[in-house]
């Protein structure tokens, strides 16, 4: 039986609290501003990542050690600590307000754990062992970049353009599986990997037209361009 449920979570614009100032914390820190948390970072001392953060004012430091009550507010709370007194203070109070704590290494007081991620634009991969060893998560991750080359971050966007221009044209359910099919089984990605982004958008193209939804090549190029240039696609 799974120890837990697998969903993707929000934090844009909410309150994160991270407990301690070394390395892991800065790494847990810069996962959450980068999915557009507010971070404050807590912690007597703060290693060289978390100052350059705060000088670049990517997150908030706040030099002092934890005491009942500093989390408050907060929605997520990571905490980087191997003080059982402090996991222990921590904990407890993360769950009398209610709030989603991970405490790292430290699953037994973990309301969730944290996966190994891959990112390629929208599309997101995790992999888990549920904390039994996030080494071979970490591994079995490193297997799948070689599966799933940055062209998916470009791959995915044109297929989302693809499906809301097929949804306003009122294109049925049945026929945007069939386009998909279509879609999944052209030379897009090929040409996605391979650099022709123009050759891309021309297939793309020529699959909606087929679908009565009329999207012209320079459309679809401009959103690969303006993607590439964000580097989204090989986050």
């Amino acid at each position: 039986m799974p120890n837990y449920y697998p969903l993707m979570l929000n934090v844009r614009g909410r309150p994160a609290i991270v407990i301690g100032g070394d390395r892991v914390a800065s790494e847990k820190a810069a996962a959450l501003v980068a999915c557009g948390a507010q971070v404050t970072v807590q912690s007597e001392d703060f290693g060289p990542e978390l100052l350059t953060r705060a000088e670049q004012g990517s997150l908030i430091l706040k030099r002092k050690t934890y005491e009942p009550g500093d989390l408050q507010g907060a929605f997520v709370v990571v905490a980087s600590t191997h003080d059982p007194l402090l996991i222990q203070a921590i904990w407890t109070e993360t769950q009398e307000r209610g709030q989603l704590v991970n405490i790292v290494d430290v699953p037994e007081y973990c309301s969730f754990i944290v996966p190994s991620i891959l990112r390629r634009g929208q599309l997101t991969i995790a992999v888990s062992t549920e904390g039994a060893s996030p080494a071979l998560a970490k591994r079995v991750r490193q297997g799948l970049e070689e599966w799933f080359s940055p062209a998916y971050g470009s791959y995915v966007e044109l297929a989302a353009l693809a499906r809301a221009e097929l949804r306003k044209k009122g294109v049925s359910y049945e026929e945007r599986d069939d386009f998909f099919r279509d879609y999944f089984a052209s030379d897009v990605l090929a040409n996605l990997e391979a650099g022709n982004c123009w050759q891309a958008a021309s297939i793309t193209s020529t699959l909606l037209y087929a679908y009565g939804v009329d999207v012209p090549s320079h459309e679809l190029l401009a959103v690969l361009e303006e993607e590439n240039a964000h580097g989204v696609g090989s986050r």
